[in-house]
């Protein structure tokens, strides 16, 4: 018997509802009139998820590299930069206050701070530019050094002088050590403030020579020296000193320490007696430091600044003015226009001066 009713397609024309007039698919249709769906393979649809995992899986790394950039790019901006945190909203109504920081060993030369080094032509750069500057009415040097040679203090104590002469207000910061030439520059300026625990003092001079002659003959090594005179290879590692030339070696020494005492003596208004007293090379803490008239104020760097704007007659709150402050740039690199080949400039330097051994105002 042949079925009369019209057909649309593989479905019959019952499958259109009368209120829709669409196509509804009846679900078990293919399956009646003999029309399957074929389903679709299943590595397809692995490949498929795979794609999908894939994509969610670089966008998740590409997002956690950018934020690792940002946040490692912001700790080297930090650890590089002079940045500070603090309130950006803060007035400031008085005059300027410079910070000028001294690290490390003093030596005469160029090279840029850092490598535990403190150049006296760089401390006084900043010292002159803070002395040619108008608005600058105080400077603070904050010191963290052991010493150095009498000639890097001696030229940093000229811009001292020359700061002062000017009427501008010098204060000194102690840190955890100003020791010997550290304390060489302290003394001539307005007021010294230090921890009470700050190792200070050491006021000397020495003056070290090393003698390998024993090493070289148990090694087989030989000089023949020509020199122009008896003196001119005092210090050569290669002998050792004759007697002359420790009573000379004593007498230079002798000679800068007595300019040491003169100007501990000058700028803490002391005699000349109570500072060969005190003179001895021992070191002080802070707090016997200023029971012995060597520092005025127990206090920190900010008591410093307080000290110094006040001495100079700022009205408010002063700005403060971190000249160079201590970076992780600055200690590997050297400041803004210093050569960054230190560690060779710096080894060239003691090779020059081990020739005629080391004399320092250093512990």
């Amino acid at each position: 018997m042949i079925d009369d009713t019209p057909q649309y397609g593989p479905y019959p024309v019952d499958a259109l509802t009368d209120e829709q007039h669409s196509v509804q698919f009846v679900q078990d249709a293919p399956v009646q009139y003999g029309v399957q769906n074929t389903p679709e393979p299943d590595n397809k649809k692995r490949k498929s998820k795979s794609k999908k995992s894939g994509w969610k899986i670089a966008l998740f790394i590409f997002i956690t590299m950018i934020v690792l950039f940002a946040i490692v790019a912001g700790s080297v901006y930090v650890l590089t930069s002079d940045f500070e945190i603090g309130n950006p909203f803060s007035l400031t109504s008085g005059g300027e206050v410079d910070v000028i920081y001294i690290q490390g060993v003093m030596i005469t030369s160029n090279i840029g701070d850092g490598f535990g080094i403190s150049a006296s032509e760089t401390v006084g750069k900043y010292l002159r530019e803070a002395n040619d500057d108008p608005d600058v009415e105080a400077v603070v040097l904050r010191v963290n050094s052991p010493g150095g040679s009498p000639a890097a203090a001696q030229e940093i104590v000229s811009e001292i002088n020359k700061l002062k002469e000017n009427n501008k207000t010098i204060v000194v910061s102690m840190a955890d050590l100003a020791a010997s030439a550290a304390y060489y520059i302290s003394a001539p300026t307005d007021r010294i403030v230090a921890n009470e625990d700050t190792i200070t003092g050491s006021i000397g001079v020495i003056w070290s020579f090393e003698n390998k002659s024993a090493y070289n003959e148990e090694e087989g090594y030989d000089y023949w020296v020509a020199k122009s005179g008896d003196f001119k290879d005092m210090g050569a590692s290669w002998r050792g000193l004759t007697d002359e030339e420790k009573n000379y070696s004593q007498d230079v020494v002798m000679e800068a320490y007595g300019r040491f005492v003169n100007g501990v003596a000058l700028g803490r208004n002391m005699s000349v007696d109570e500072v060969i007293n005190l003179s001895d090379g021992r070191i002080y803490t802070g707090a016997r430091a200023k029971e012995l008239g060597l520092v005025d104020d127990i206090g920190n760097l900010y008591d410093a600044i307080d000290i110094a704007a006040d001495m100079a007659g700022i009205e408010g709150k002063p700005r403060v003015n971190y000249v160079n402050k201590p970076s992780l740039s600055s200690l590997l690199f050297g400041g803004e226009g210093e050569a960054p080949a230190q560690s060779s400039a710096i080894s060239l330097y003691y090779s020059f001066i081990g020739r005629y051994g080391k004399l320092l105002a250093h512990i």
